[in-house]
């Protein structure tokens, strides 16, 4: 397991490309038959992937980094299914995982495996994981059992539907806050204008670019943005005071999880776009 540690803002303004990526940018994730994992600082975050080939993955706690006996003894997890078909095994029951399918695991689990269906076409399953001070039950949300909102237009560049799947109101949990946003072809714009929110923390992880296809991700604050060039299957963590937005060169979607005090989803500070600089 690898583990980050964030500068303030005053550090962040004197950082160069490279040191962004290496504070802020996730790229060794999707690897076949690992578990590669990023502690954070930013909320105890941990980011991490799972593609099962041939082969069962467990997922299993580090006991330098986490001082636990299992992964879920202290947290719950937000895991979303970008691949093939796969099951996701929860203390010996199975819960059969499609194409963009979600599952939330609570506090508690001890024994938590992924498998795929095919070798060929292997699941890819991604996770995010906040610290839990109680324990709430294992609960399967479908792409059609989210919440879903459509934003932005085709004019803007910017029409995306937001799916809500890990929530107040639909699924119980301490801290997690997760969904999937998909952009319309012709749209690249996503999160603007731009908001930050200081009572938590994010991580986006964005998918579906063609090879030579980037999002520049655009963090910092408002009057002195930077930004981190990304590729397909890459994560990017976000502090509670850098805003957090981009534009791709083509339509794509990303997956979002927030971690932090206030888990309703509209608790934003958002900035005008004539303060960007």
């Amino acid at each position: 397991m690898e583990v980050r540690y964030s500068p303030d803002k005053d550090g962040f303004k004197r950082m160069n490309s490279e040191e962004l990526r290496k504070s802020f940018l996730i790229d060794s994730l999707f690897v076949k038959n690992q578990i590669p994992m990023v502690y954070s600082d930013i909320d105890r975050s941990i980011t991490g992937s799972a593609v099962p080939s041939g082969k069962t993955l467990k997922l299993t706690a580090s006991k330098k980094e986490m001082a636990a006996e299992y992964f879920a003894e202290r947290r719950e997890i937000g895991i979303i299914n970008i691949g093939g078909k796969g099951t996701i095994t929860v203390d010996k029951k199975n819960y059969s995982m499609n194409n963009i399918d979600a599952l939330y695991v609570g506090r508690g689990a001890k024994n938590i495996s992924f498998k795929s269906a095919s070798s060929k076409n292997p699941a890819m399953f991604y996770f995010v994981s906040y610290p839990a001070h109680s324990a709430y039950p294992v609960k399967q949300i479908k792409l059609e059992d989210a919440e879903s909102v459509k934003l932005g237009s085709l004019a803007d560049s910017n029409a995306r539907t937001i799916h809500k799947y890990i929530l107040p109101g639909k699924v119980e949990t301490c801290q997690l806050v997760m969904g999937l946003t998909i952009l319309e072809e012709g749209s690249v714009w996503n999160t603007m204008p731009a908001h930050t929110h200081q009572r938590r923390s994010e991580v986006y992880m964005y998918f579906g670019l063609r090879k030579e296809s980037v999002v520049f991700h655009m963090l910092g604050e408002a009057e002195e943005t930077r930004h981190i060039v990304m590729r397909d299957k890459q994560a990017v963590l976000s502090t509670s005071w850098s805003l957090h937005s981009g534009a791709g060169t083509q339509n794509y979607s990303f997956i979002w999880a927030m971690g932090g005090e206030n888990q309703a989803f509209d608790d934003m500070d958002w900035i005008p776009m004539t303060k960007l600089k």
